[in-house]
């Protein structure tokens, strides 16, 4: 049977706090509620057509990654069994369960940390132009896809509308102070490499990716979704080949379909032909499988 998609939460017993591109998030006095919907968003636009189960594999990748990355940083999760929940979550159980999780609250840094390892994206686009990343100076003669001979730290903004801001690390600084900055930068970097390493090992290439990171008073966390298809390019490693763009494990697709249209990436979006949207999936599900083999329920 298909899959229904869960497009919108409403628990009329929860106070709600904010719906983003993705995730529902609701506040339970101590700690939020984070529901990861099957929402799918391109070009800071979502999509009028979902993706179902893509919450379900969001949060399982983010799960996975959460306890990899433990030794390295703590994160926000407190639990993902809705069992353990608050009872006023109790009644919404069904739609909880598998794509929810329980979390500290924390102060949000306003920055995305964003690293790169492969040359991709706006990165092989500003390197075209004048061989620097985000003011960031490369070697001459690297092709699209190549892999950077060190990961790159290049941050942004976040903006509450419109597109977020590429900054460089002078202005985080400026933004947040140095030594938090360079706390940041060198996380980000960490978790990057870890997480490159090991899913190299099952077969997938972590071309980019962003992190965010929250206070609690002093004490500096990993928020949100971690190395996930949202927030990274995963390319299949058989078939990497630098020199063009790269078969992929994320969004990319739906990306690219988009660009193949006269849209000119405002809303309203575009219907997504159920091809689309089957093939989507599909690719979410194969880099879940890849990643942690979590793929029993998912057809």
């Amino acid at each position: 049977m298909k899959p229904s998609p869960v497009v919108q939460t409403h628990f009329p017993e929860l106070k709600l706090k904010n719906r983003g591109k993705v995730r529902d998030i609701y506040d339970l006095g101590e700690n939020l509620l984070i529901v990861a919907t099957d929402r799918i968003s391109a070009f800071d636009v979502i999509m009028n057509d979902s993706i179902p189960d893509k919450g379900k594999i969001l949060t399982r990748i983010s799960l996975f990654w959460y306890d990899v990355m433990r030794d390295i940083v703590p994160n926000h999760l407190v639990a993902s069994d809705v069992a353990a929940y608050p009872r006023s979550c109790h009644p919404y159980a069904d739609m909880l369960e598998g794509r929810s999780m329980l979390v500290k609250k924390a102060r949000p840094l306003p920055i995305e940390c964003v690293v790169r390892g492969y040359l991709s994206g706006s990165g092989w686009k500003s390197y075209q132009k004048g061989g620097m990343v985000c003011g960031i100076a490369l070697p001459a003669g690297l092709r699209e896809s190549d892999r950077l001979p060190e990961p790159l730290f290049t941050p942004s903004t976040k903006e509450e509308v419109g597109h977020d801001i590429n900054i460089d690390f002078e202005e985080t600084a400026r933004r947040i102070g140095k030594p938090l900055a360079e706390k940041i930068r060198d996380l980000s970097i960490a978790i990057y490499r870890k997480g490159a390493a090991l899913a190299l090992e099952k077969g997938i290439i972590i071309a980019d990716t962003k992190f965010e990171f929250g206070l609690i008073g002093d004490d500096l966390i990993l928020i949100d979704e971690v190395l996930t298809p949202d927030s990274s390019r995963f390319w299949p490693k058989d078939r990497y080949e630098p020199g063009r763009g790269q078969d992929s494990f994320d969004k990319q697709y739906l990306r690219d379909y988009l660009l193949s249209l006269d849209w000119n990436q405002q809303p309203p979006p575009p219907p997504l032909p159920e091809v689309v949207i089957r093939n989507t999936r599909k690719k979410y599900i194969e880099a879940l499988q890849l990643l942690t083999g979590q793929d029993d329920d998912l057809d």
